[in-house]
């Protein structure tokens, strides 16, 4: 089954080219601890079972599905992005598809996990796929990782990077959770984790930048007025300044429904 390009947002399929696939594996956090926990304790996943990873990316969040010992199933419309997680994770089937055209039968699936990704396509259309997909009293887990603007320097950060958001849904704006309540999905249940990303300024501020969607979509000139910015932004803050090794802090998000068992 086809998805139709016009159900895939310009600054995702814009954005996401091998280049800032790249920049993704680089630049993006791992998950905390606690996330192995929430997906065996809280989604119920374990051997036996199938999950999918809808809108996986390059598979950084599919590795932790994997550890679980359930059969792990990414699902990506993004060509480069597909690309990369078949690389790296060829143990796992990579199937082309949006929410609302999964290549999958009815009732095949014990959980569906959207990690960064559900904002992208928080709509009626995407939950009936999902519930499609999904066995009666299957799991749906919503994870994101957001950094944590109640630090100064997060928030200049954050403030760089959202000036040029245009119309890209995000997160933080709260609009994906319109959503819900969703008719054939429980409530919407939410846990909030702490981890910190430390590597070089290089990997974990500017790789990280780069691997924004929309910014990888702007033109080569505006960029690297960006990327300037965000380097001024670097060498102005004592925390970041010189040092060959920082920590970005970031909050994990976490949040489940049980699709309806009829």
């Amino acid at each position: 089954m086809k998805h139709s390009p016009a159900a895939v947002h310009h600054a995702a399929a814009e954005g996401y080219t091998p280049t800032a696939a790249g920049h993704y594996v680089r630049g993006r956090p791992d998950y905390p601890p606690e996330i192995d926990g929430w997906l065996r304790d809280t989604l119920g996943l374990r051997a036996g079972q199938t999950v999918v990873d809808l809108g996986a990316g390059t598979g950084k969040f599919t590795r932790r599905l994997l550890d679980t010992g359930a059969r792990a199933i990414a699902v990506e419309p993004v060509a480069a992005m597909r690309e990369r997680l078949r690389g790296t994770l060829p143990e796992v089937e990579a199937l082309e598809g949006t929410a609302q055209t999964m290549p999958l039968p009815d009732a095949s699936v014990d959980v569906v996990v959207c990690a960064q990704s559900f904002h992208w396509f928080a709509n009626a259309e995407a939950l009936a796929g999902i519930r499609r997909v999904l066995k009666p009293g299957g799991r749906l887990g919503l994870v994101w990782n957001l950094r944590d603007a109640r630090i100064g320097w997060v928030a200049r950060l954050d403030a760089i990077v959202n000036s040029r958001e245009g119309d890209t849904p995000r997160y933080y704006s709260g609009a994906w959770r319109r959503a819900f309540p969703f008719d054939g999905f429980g409530p919407l249940h939410e846990q909030h984790f702490s981890i910190g990303h430390t590597g070089s300024p290089e990997d974990v501020i500017v790789a990280r930048v780069k691997s924004t969607s929309f910014i990888a979509a702007l033109p080569p000139d505006e960029q690297a007025r960006i990327d300037d910015e965000v380097r001024a932004l670097i060498a102005s803050e004592p925390e970041l300044s010189g040092r060959p090794v920082v920590t970005v802090p970031y909050e994990t998000a976490a949040f489940h429904a049980i699709r309806d068992a009829a």
